[in-house]
């Protein structure tokens, strides 16, 4: 069983990962209805928290039926972490998880994210003062180092470990890398190997598919696997795996209906929870994985993306259902 504070998570997890302007409440809705574990919210700046800036406000809205839920925040400054720790702690989720793995540039030219791979003393400093600021349990996200040259995440996993951090998700690339090339799960493989090691570590970077998820968890031994890109318009990922796991035999794909059914209840909340505009726009980057493989889409997918109200949306997604009523999806 895996346990994260006194959250019982099963016996292998599936978690979302935490992904900038996508893993908002909406779409962790589809993702907790399809199976998901565990998911954290959108990283959130700590800057932005105890400035009260609304945009980072928001992301601290969490909900009942999604939990067990992270909020995860990111930034460099001690006293800031320690005060966005406070303000995360009354949002009363079931753990902080602190972002030592963005690579985006914004955020490492100010040695936050991936960027304080580059000075490990203050990594720990800062874990160790978000620890003691609050009473949630504390985890963290990273990835294996700053380049090829300091692959260093052995380390930092125990000196993380020993200073009070309740599990750690690595993501099997460096910062350099970016998202590119493949996923390297070695050096996560040493780290569940370690004798020392008894926090639970979760694996993150290219798993698509439920076979690769298996291979990973019997390869490199695991307590659990973070989804991420895998899971952007395609939350079934979560069940298939699950039924894989389960029966060796890969489930059916999604019917058109399911899709569409998803893609409506994934836009009605994200335009109750952003309103109208802001809602519509950034569910477009879904529509895409909602619809994938099925022959002559484009034409419905530009419509999905150029109508600009919600009742065109869902007439549309009418039009698609009644047109693909009867089309076999094949997934590649």
């Amino acid at each position: 069983m895996v346990k994260i504070g006194k959250t019982d998570l099963g016996t292998f997890p599936l978690l979302l990962a935490p992904m900038e302007d996508v893993s908002d409440p909406p779409f962790r809705a589809v993702c907790k209805e399809q199976g998901c574990d565990l998911m954290y919210t959108e990283f959130i700046s700590v800057e932005g928290l105890i400035r009260d800036a609304a945009k980072s406000i928001q992301k601290l809205d969490i909900y009942d039926d999604e939990r067990p839920i992270g909020i995860q925040i990111f930034g460099a400054e001690i006293e800031s972490m320690s005060l966005a720790a406070e303000m995360v702690e009354a949002a009363n989720p079931e753990l902080l998880d602190i972002n030592f793995g963005c690579p985006v540039k914004k955020v490492v030219c100010k040695m936050a994210g991936a960027g304080i791979l580059q000075d490990i003393p203050k990594m720990i400093k800062l874990t160790e003062k978000v620890i003691k600021s609050t009473s949630l349990p504390v985890t963290v996200k990273t990835r294996l180092g700053w380049d090829e040259n300091t692959l260093n995440i052995e380390e930092v996993a125990e000196r993380l470990q020993d200073i009070g951090i309740k599990a750690l998700s690595i993501h099997g690339r460096t910062r350099k890398q970016m998202y590119k090339g493949e996923a390297d799960w070695s050096l996560i493989g040493k780290i569940k190997d370690n004798a020392r090691i008894h926090i639970p570590i979760f694996g993150n970077g290219d798993i698509d598919s439920p076979q690769k998820a298996l291979e990973y968890k019997n390869r490199y031994g695991v307590d659990g696997i973070m989804i991420g890109r895998a899971a952007i318009g395609y939350p079934w990922i979560f069940r298939e795996i699950k039924h894989y796991f389960a029966t060796g035999e890969m489930l059916e794909p999604p019917t058109i209906d399911e899709r569409v059914e998803v893609a409506r209840k994934h836009l009605i909340r994200s335009i109750e929870w952003k309103g109208e505009k802001v809602g519509i726009t950034e569910m477009r980057r879904h529509y895409t994985n909602y619809f994938r493989n099925l022959t002559g889409i484009k034409e419905y997918r530009s419509r999905l993306v150029s109508v600009e109200s919600g009742s065109e949306v869902f007439d549309i997604l009418d039009e698609i259902k009644e047109h693909y009523q009867h089309e076999l999806i094949l997934i590649d």
